[in-house]
């Protein structure tokens, strides 16, 4: 795995020549972030060597090199999800290939079911903590002793400094703004109710299918991590009339990402 991930990095370096100071990672119908950057290059996933594919309507399953704010940093327009069949170190490849660029602070985002009662759809959320419910970390097997020690400390998953400003800039813009927990499953199926209640008795306030196992690769090596999901549905049962369907999530997502990207572009201008 360390020969593919030097590769893959070594490669992209070679191509791009830059050494970005943050990577991004953008969920399902989050990808607007994008126009925002001055890219440099773009590329294909499936034209970079030892990188997946990403099967997801809404992954447009690209890699952006370019500024943000003055800022270089990586983009993953797209991500690898557990349910698409890919191994756990497959699914958070990349996060590897990112610390290798130089990469110190990674911005994740998500679309997610609302799972705390006070939470409106198209709120955003941001991630202080995440509970791991996927059958398999991405940390088992051999460890990679180059990249981090065999027991990763998590009792600051998420950076309280950079949450600090996040609600800071949000306070200071009139943008609505929770924290919570969120809770990552493996899907592909949507939750059922009784799953719903029994994630809100767990203690997450809102639920995903992806975000946790980069953030656990992340920390592994390092890297300061923080998250906002954006809350496209409401999962309490009362809620629940009406089933949730995918292209509802994105077209809420595009709704408010917007105000995702604001923060996102503010926290990094701050590095």
């Amino acid at each position: 795995m360390i020969e593919k991930i030097n590769e893959t990095a070594d490669f992209l370096k070679k191509k791009t020549g830059m050494q970005p100071r943050a990577g991004i990672v953008l969920g399902s119908g989050l990808g607007g972030l994008v126009k925002s950057i001055e890219v440099k290059h773009s590329l294909d996933y499936r034209d970079i060597p030892n990188f997946l594919t990403s099967t997801v309507e809404g992954h447009a399953g690209k890699l952006i090199f370019g500024l943000l704010e003055g800022k270089e940093v990586v983009a993953m327009q797209g991500r690898f999800h557990y349910y698409e069949g890919y191994p756990m170190q497959q699914v958070t490849f990349p996060i590897r290939v990112m610390k290798l660029l130089g990469v110190r602070t990674l911005f994740l985002s998500n679309a997610a079911g609302g799972l705390n009662p006070a939470f409106e759809v198209g709120d955003l959320m941001l991630i202080r903590d995440h509970i791991n419910m996927f059958p398999e970390n991405p940390l088992r097997g051999k460890n990679l002793d180059a990249l981090g020690t065999r027991f990763p400390e998590m009792s600051e998953t998420y950076s309280r400094v950079l949450i600090g400003k996040a609600k800071r800039i949000a306070v200071d813009n009139h943008i609505k703004i929770q924290s919570g927990v969120y809770i990552g499953s493996p899907g592909p199926t949507l939750e059922t109710p009784a799953e719903y209640r029994m994630f809100r008795i767990l203690g997450a306030d809102s639920t995903g299918m992806s975000t946790v196992p980069e953030v656990i690769v992340a920390r592994h090596m390092g890297i300061e991590c923080f998250g906002i999901s954006v809350i496209t549905n409401l999962t309490e049962p009362s809620e629940m009339e009406k089933p949730t369907t995918h292209d509802e999530v994105q077209n809420v997502a595009e709704t408010a990402e917007p105000k995702m990207t604001f923060i996102f572009r503010e926290l990094i201008k701050s590095l």
